[in-house]
C-alpha cells in the first residue's frame, strides 16, 4: 500500500525557515523521482521542487530559487523541503508527489502559513 505523509508545517513569521518531510511507503522510493506543489487558495497547484531518483538533479520554480531545497535520504525513505527566507505568498497547502503510476500519487498535504 503506497502512503506518502508530509509533516513539518506550521506557522511562521517572514524570513523565517522551515522543514518540510515526506515519509515513503509501499514503493521502491530509490527508482522514483520526487517533487514538492503547493496550493495558495483561489490558485492552482503549482510545481515548487523536483528531485530525481537519485538525488543528482533538482529543479525549483523561479519564486523559490535560492531560498527553498529539495533534498532525499533514499535510506530513510524520505524527501524533504528546507524553506528559507519565508514570504506570506509562500503560503499555501503543501503536497509530495512521487512519479509513480500513470498520474503520480499524492500526499495529503500540510498547511504552510506566513504571518506576521
Amino acid at each position: 500500500q503506497v502512503q506518502l505523509v508530509e509533516s513539518g508545517g506550521g506557522l511562521v513569521q517572514p524570513g523565517g525557515s522551515l522543514r518540510l518531510s515526506c515519509a515513503a511507503s509501499g514503493f521502491t522510493f530509490s527508482r522514483y523521482a520526487m517533487s514538492w506543489y503547493r496550493q495558495a487558495p483561489g490558485k492552482e497547484r503549482e510545481l515548487v521542487a523536483h528531485i530525481t531518483s537519485t538525488g543528482g538533479s533538482t529543479n525549483y520554480a523561479d519564486s523559490v530559487k535560492g531560498r527553498f531545497t529539495i533534498s532525499r535520504d533514499n535510506a530513510k525513505n524520505t524527501v524533504f523541503l528546507q524553506m528559507n527566507s519565508l514570504k506570506p505568498e509562500d503560503t499555501a497547502v503543501y503536497y509530495c508527489k512521487a512519479n509513480l503510476f500513470a498520474r503520480g500519487y499524492w500526499g495529503q498535504g500540510t498547511q504552510v502559513t506566513v504571518s506576521s
